[in-house]
Order: structure tokens, then C-alpha cells, then sequence
């Protein structure tokens, strides 16, 4: 879990908490308009300064903790609420909804917002991570993959690997033992696609596409050197036989990779140097795409198909 999370689950107050100390409703109800205090989910608040700057994530986590400090103690995070303390990268998972399972195998009660799921947990399934009880990542990640379509489950069984948070060993067994689960099938597909090297939610989304739009399998992060060795750069994808890089274009990787102090316009200018030089050492061309072109993704694979035709070896 991301050490620097500002919110801890003492740092959840629940109504019950702050009645006994000498609140009234009307206190609370102040406190929150001046905010001072911000509400979390019916019942439960935490100091506003503490959530001011969290993305949706972090306000997901945050749900998270007050959810288990009135759930059941048998009750664990898990699916993407549990991922999220892991720092593995979501994209199309409902970040408002908290997802709990007991460790009993009974199911607990239902209630807006939170999704109480049966499942019978082994104790080498689930854990405690500074005071959040969640299941670990294999297992996550396999109830995201049974539960989404397989673009979404390759994202984060990407994630969980490049991450070193399980092995792949960890994540078949995981899958063997939600073999009966609806949608298992997709746990074949995903587990057969999914890959240590995508460092990102895009380059995850980028791999799917390859797959599902028959875009020839390209090599991924490629190092490259000129001629005295000196690396030059690493590029996301490679089809080495026909002298093709593709580069993914976003504003995750420009906040990632530029240099403290450094302007956009400065990384981008710089970026466009390295494309250039590249393409000048090796003799390849680049091929760009970004987030719209992954929203398209039959006019996406059209183009670099296209592209890749035109480079074919006229040997070959």
C-alpha cells in the first residue's frame, strides 16, 4: 500500500463517535457546510484536509476504510477496492461502489454502496495491510477478471505482475479455485494475454487491441542504442522486421517522465528529439497513438496495419 496515503481508518469518525463526544446532527451539519469536515458515506466523515487533493481512487480507498469500520469482522476488501491499496493501475472499474466478502462464507447484508459477496476465504487468501483488512492480489485481480470484460481484467492482471505483487503461478492457482465462478472462462484469455512488461494502463489497452483487431504481436519495451552503444531510448513497441516503433502518447507519461523542473513544451520538444533520433540511427518510422485512437480501436488497428503492410520486405 502507498505509504503515503493521508488517511488511515482511525482517521474515519462515525456519527455514533462524534454523538457520544457531544455533537448534535446540527454540529455536524455546520461542520460539514464550513468544511472542516467532509462526508465519506452516510454516517461517516473525516477531516476535509485529509481528502482535499485525492483523485477518484483515493476517495474510493477512503469508502473503503469507513465501509469496514461498521462491516462485519469477518469482512474483507476486495475486487478493485482491494487493488487499489496495492497502487495497481484501474481503468473502467466502478469507483463507487465498495466491494467486501467474508472470510466466514456467509453473506453479509445488502446496502447502497456497498456489494457484500459470498465466497468462502483460506487464511493464505486475505491479510492486513496498516490496520485494512483486504484480500490479496491474486485474488483481486482474478474477481476483477470474472467480473469485467477482458480488456478491463488485463489491466490490472498486467499491473499485479509488472508490480511483483504475485507470480503467475499465484495468479493460475487464484484462477483454479474460481473455477466455478460466473465468467471463468475470460480468466483463460486474460491470464494467456496479460504480461509483466505493460508498465501502464495504456500500454495494457494497446496490447488488447493487438489482440483483438489482429494487429501483428510486436516486441515490447525495446531498448535502443547507437552505434557506440549509448542507449538512446526504450520504445513501447517494436516490429523489428519491418522497421515500426509505436509510441503511446498521454498525460500520465508526460508527468512520469519528465525531469524535475522541466516544462511541458521542454519534454516534448526533448521526446521529439529522442523519436528523431532513433528514427535517423535505426532507419525506422514511428507510429503515434494516444487515449481517442484506443476508443476507436477498428479505425486504430486499420491504421497501423496499414502502416506495417507498407514496411513489408518485398522478400517477404
Amino acid at each position: 500500500m502507498d505509504d503515503t496515503f493521508p488517511v488511515t481508518p482511525d482517521d474515519i469518525t462515525l456519527r455514533r463517535e462524534l454523538v457520544a463526544a457531544g455533537w448534535t446532527d446540527r454540529d455536524i451539519a455546520r461542520q460539514v457546510r464550513r468544511g472542516t469536515l467532509t462526508k465519506i458515506r452516510y454516517g461517516a466523515y473525516v477531516r476535509s484536509e485529509l481528502v482535499q487533493d485525492l483523485d477518484p481512487v483515493g476517495m474510493m480507498r477512503v469508502r473503503s476504510r469507513a465501509v469496514l469500520r461498521t462491516a462485519h469482522p469477518e469482512s474483507v476488501l476486495g475486487q478493485q477496492c482491494a487493488l487499489a491499496e496495492y497502487a495497481v493501475p484501474l481503468w473502467g472499474v466502478d469507483l463507487t461502489t465498495t466491494h467486501v466478502t467474508r472470510t466466514d462464507g456467509r453473506a453479509g447484508r445488502r446496502e447502497a454502496g456497498v456489494a457484500h459477496h459470498r465466497g468462502r476465504l483460506s487464511d493464505e487468501e486475505w491479510t492486513t495491510r496498516e490496520g485494512v483488512r483486504l484480500v490479496r492480489p491474486a485474488r483481486a485481480a482474478i474477481e476483477v477478471v470474472t467480473t469485467h470484460p477482458p480488456e478491463i481484467g488485463l489491466v490490472v492482471v498486467s499491473g499485479v505482475l509488472h508490480l511483483g505483487l504475485a507470480s503467475r503461478k499465484e495468479l493460475h492457482d487464484a484462477a483454479a479455485r474460481a473455477s466455478r465462478w460466473p465468467n471463468s472462462l475470460n480468466v483463460r484469455l486474460v491470464l494467456a494475454r496479460a504480461d509483466a512488461r505493460l508498465t501502464s494502463v495504456a500500454e495494457a489497452r494497446t496490447w488488447h487491441l493487438f489482440h483483438q483487431h489482429h494487429v501483428p504481436r510486436p516486441e515490447m519495451q525495446v531498448e535502443v542504442h547507437d552505434d557506440d552503444r549509448a542507449l538512446l531510448g526504450i520504445v513501447d513497441f517494436l516490429w523489428r522486421s519491418r522497421r515500426v516503433f509505436l509510441e503511446f502518447d498521454g498525460r500520465i507519461k508526460y508527468e512520469h517522465f519528465r525531469r524535475p523542473g522541466e516544462t511541458l513544451e521542454q519534454y516534448l520538444l526533448r521526446e521529439k528529439r529522442r523519436e528523431e533520433l532513433i528514427c535517423q540511427v535505426t532507419g525506422w518510422v514511428c507510429i503515434r497513438i494516444t487515449w481517442a485512437d484506443l476508443e476507436r480501436p477498428v479505425v486504430t488497428a486499420r491504421r497501423i496495419r496499414k502502416l506495417l503492410d507498407s514496411r513489408r520486405s518485398p522478400a517477404a
